[in-house]
């Protein structure tokens, strides 16, 4: 009798078990369904959402009057404030604000010459007075001077330990969740996404493939010149002391014709320094979709438009309205921010 009630209790044991991993099957199931039926998980259900989705249906069906050859599914992004957070600085910024004190030895000179003095002495009233021409100047003495490799390795260890100000990780982690999704959706539907940025490329090289599953080549940036040295044991690119290209504003389109080569049919920005990309993408004839990431949300991320320093969204918003583009509010079009986000 004991050796049966011992049976019936393992074999209760048992189906308990085969119950429990069929719920867990069903459970699973049941939320990779739903992550398929809506590949925009992270955004709630607004006209943005639905905007995104018609647009994507309308440019893929065969046969219909919208469609567009997978040749021609070109999609640009820029990076700071679109991708990822931009304020209170523009994360290059970080970056270089850390190099002047990590070379302030070599250059003993910058202790009492602008803008390297403010930097140093953390002067804030005179960092918010600095120009777009002292900002080069200043990339140019601390992104210089080193070959590519050399310098893709110091950014690379500046990313692994510095920190947002404010939300306390790395800036790699404050991607927004909605457009890795965004970006995911439409490489699923034969898109071929590019990164068009301000930033530096060889800067942004060093985490686009990591952080948004977008090539080294798919990447358009802001750059200096280089010069091939020819070494004894290799060869290599020296980063010179001089500006080769500025990826803003009239820039952007100039870079995507000189290096994509294919007008896109859609574009995502979030300042003025997106309006000529925006622009190229949208006044041509055929389906074209443009969206302005709005920060509306000081709560989880910022909220800044016409009057900010940094990522002002003035001439584009209004532009916005005349040619139909969307805005996207972050405050009410997005459930979550950042990725992990509860």
């Amino acid at each position: 009798m004991s050796r049966f009630l011992r049976c019936e209790a393992s074999c209760a044991l048992s189906r308990a078990a085969v119950k429990l991993a069929l719920a867990w099957a069903f459970v699973l199931t049941a939320t990779l369904a739903r992550a398929a039926e809506d590949p925009l998980r992270s955004w709630n259900d607004s006209p943005r959402k639905q905007a995104i989705l018609d647009f994507v249906s309308r440019v893929t069906k065969v046969g219909g009057p919208d469609y567009v050859p997978p040749v021609d599914r070109v999609a640009t992004f820029d990076n700071d404030g679109t991708l990822w957070c931009e304020q209170p600085l523009y994360t290059q910024v970080f970056f270089t604000i850390d190099r002047v004190r990590e070379m302030k030895r070599e250059h003993p000179e910058w202790v009492k010459q602008q803008p390297f003095k403010a930097i140093l002495e953390d002067d804030r009233a005179q960092l918010a007075q600095l120009t777009q021409k002292d900002l080069v100047a200043v990339v140019i003495a601390t992104h210089s001077g080193v070959t590519t490799e050399d310098f893709e390795r110091i950014v690379t260890d500046w990313l692994a330990k510095a920190r947002h100000p404010r939300f306390k990780r790395p800036y790699t982690k404050l991607v927004y969740q909605p457009m890795l999704e965004l970006l995911a959706y439409l490489r699923a539907n034969e898109f071929k996404t590019y990164i068009v940025s301000g930033g530096g490329i060889d800067f942004m090289r060093t985490f686009t493939e990591r952080v948004y599953s977008v090539p080294r080549d798919q990447v358009v940036g802001s750059s200096v010149k280089t010069r091939f040295e020819l070494r004894e044991d290799t060869s290599v690119l020296m980063r010179l002391a001089e500006v080769d290209f500025i990826d803003d504003g009239p820039g952007k389109p100039l870079g995507i014709g000189q290096q994509i080569g294919r007008r896109p049919i859609a574009a995502f920005g979030n300042s003025d320094g997106d309006l000529e990309m925006l622009q190229y993408a949208t006044v041509a004839k055929g389906p074209r979709l443009a969206m302005i990431v709005h920060h509306t949300d000081a709560e989880r991320e910022y909220a800044y438009d016409r009057t900010s320093h940094v990522g002002r969204l003035n001439k584009a918003w209004d532009q916005a309205a005349e040619r139909g583009w969307q805005l996207i509010d972050m405050k009410n079009d997005w459930r979550v921010i950042f990725p992990n986000e509860k």
